[in-house]
């Protein structure tokens, strides 16, 4: 789509199961900045059957206008049957910006919607801005986290861009939680494909850049058999385990673990750190993590300078610490309190 006049802002809101997902608020926060600037209305658009209970979140955050889009008639997720109905309502619509989550999710209907709508896509990013002349201004991460890049669609329409989850701490913008709410019912489309149900992640097997919680072990741990506490810690947390470049060297964790400039970005909302000195190279892949514990026997590790909370001490005795206090039974903790 050529550059015309636009319709305001777009995010793309997910759920699951009928609960919707953080990076949906991080978009109509991010969003409602963008339109703002714009002096746009900001619309989200939400599949599902479920519309009013979560149209109330979506405004309070900031949302003016939710375009609820029924799946019924799609019969479950179908990459082709929703990109089919995003692009037809876009082509009506005209949106100048169509924000998606940097999820598996977002990635896939982003990169679809873009080649259908013939416009360009900046995909990962970690900020956002409208610059003087109008345009979405659109900043990655590039060479492993190194320097950033500055992306500009400067002619087609709509400016795609999917967003990394956890750089934004979203807050309501406003008390009102009204929303208009355009139903959209979409024709079925032929697809290659059918969804017959969903199955929870094990967070064993997320990627780490989807984690909310990691659990990251350094060169301090002492053996492969160390990481079993972490692993341990890091199940009953409900979290990922990670780790620094000199475990995944040794070959006690696989390398999709290693965290920093030469492996995975991740933002979780915890991030523990257990015997990790804090190296440059470690902590450009996890700095934007939204709480950061660290423990550490070195009273000078680099690494207690980024950290929310910082302990001095043995790994171990601390991780065995914490898995007992998460295996207490609440009649066991109440018995403690009465003592």
């Amino acid at each position: 789509m050529s550059e015309g006049k636009s319709n305001g802002v777009w995010v793309l809101a997910e759920q699951r199961l009928g609960e919707l997902q953080e990076v949906s608020l991080e978009l109509v926060c991010w969003g409602r900045k963008l339109a703002d600037r714009l002096n746009e209305e900001l619309s989200a658009l939400l599949f599902g059957d479920n519309a009013a209970e979560l149209a109330s979140d979506l405004s309070r955050y900031g949302a003016d206008k939710l375009y609820f889009i029924n799946d019924r008639p799609l019969t479950g997720y179908s990459p082709e049957a929703y990109t089919e109905a995003l692009a037809t309502l876009a082509t009506e619509q005209n949106p100048g910006v169509i924000l998606f989550g940097a999820t598996v999710f977002g990635r896939d209907l982003a990169s679809r919607l873009a080649a259908r709508l013939k416009t360009g896509l900046a995909s990962d990013c970690t900020a956002l801005e409208i610059n003087d002349d109008g345009r979405l201004s659109a900043v990655r991460p590039v060479y492993g986290g190194q320097l950033d890049a500055t992306v500009i669609i400067p002619a087609a329409r709509p400016q795609i861009a999917t967003m990394r989850p956890g750089i934004i701490d979203a807050k309501p913008a406003r008390r009102d939680d009204k929303v208009e709410i355009i139903t959209i019912e979409p024709q079925p489309a032929t697809t290659r494909s059918r969804t017959t149900g969903f199955i929870k992640a094990d967070p064993k097997t997320l990627r780490l850049d989807e984690a909310e919680i990691i659990v990251s072990g350094g060169g301090g741990i002492d053996s492969q058999e160390s990481f079993q506490l972490l692993e341990e810690l890091a199940e009953l947390l409900g979290g990922c385990v990670g780790a620094s470049r000199v475990p995944v060297d040794k070959g006690w964790v696989p390398l999709e673990k290693q965290i920093g400039q030469t492996g995975l970005t991740a933002a979780p909302k915890l991030y523990l750190a257990f015997g990790i000195s804090g190296s440059i190279y470690h902590t450009m892949g996890m700095k934007d993590s939204k709480v950061i514990v660290v423990v550490n026997n070195d009273r000078n590790a680099p690494f207690f300078k980024l950290a929310d909370m910082s302990i001095v001490g043995d790994y171990r005795q601390m991780a065995a610490a914490l898995i007992q206090g998460l295996r207490e039974t609440p009649a066991e903790q109440e018995n403690d309190r009465e003592v």
